[in-house]
């Protein structure tokens, strides 16, 4: 509150008044490159995009060799089907920690960053869609007097 209030009407005017929506700028490197960390489980992915042919590198490899599965495939195009922007961007990955559906699940929530760094117009409609939202679900640690997280041990009567 940087003005002066002086009556209670002048504070019935300030209570009114709505804060200014965050404005999203765009965010890109001396390269012309938008950066963005992505999580999922235990697996870390580092993005950068660009404008370009629609090639994606994973730890250096093609996307088909890295992920074999196409179910794997498919989470990571979801954000760039969504903002019709698919074959529009070069997308260069590294990813680390976890299992290939973590990895692919933090590839995704990277590139969907990414591109709201790129396109910060883009950010309602990959809101919308829960790309940009963390999935914070990790595994739960085991307990101690337990065979796992939750499961006993074989109950034995003798």
């Amino acid at each position: 509150m940087a003005e002066n209030i002086q009556s209670l009407g002048d504070l019935g005017g300030a209570l009114n008044a709505q804060p200014e929506a965050p404005k999203h700028v765009k965010k890109v490197d001396q390269f012309g490159r938008a950066y963005a960390t992505g999580k999922r489980k235990n697996a870390v992915a580092r993005v950068w995009i660009r404008p370009g042919s629609g090639k994606v590198l994973i730890n250096k490899r093609e996307l088909e060799v890295y992920f074999a599965r196409p179910v794997l495939r498919m989470i990571l195009q979801q954000p760039l089907e969504v903002a019709n922007r698919k074959g529009s961007y070069d997308i260069t990955v590294t990813v680390a920690g976890g299992g290939l559906s973590g990895q692919a699940g933090a590839v995704r929530h990277g590139v969907s960053k990414a591109l709201t760094y790129f396109e910060p117009e883009l950010r309602g409609v990959l809101k919308k869609g829960g790309f940009l939202t963390r999935d914070s679900r990790v595994v739960e640690r085991k307990k101690y007097g337990r065979a796992k997280a939750r499961r006993s041990f074989q109950f034995s009567k003798r």
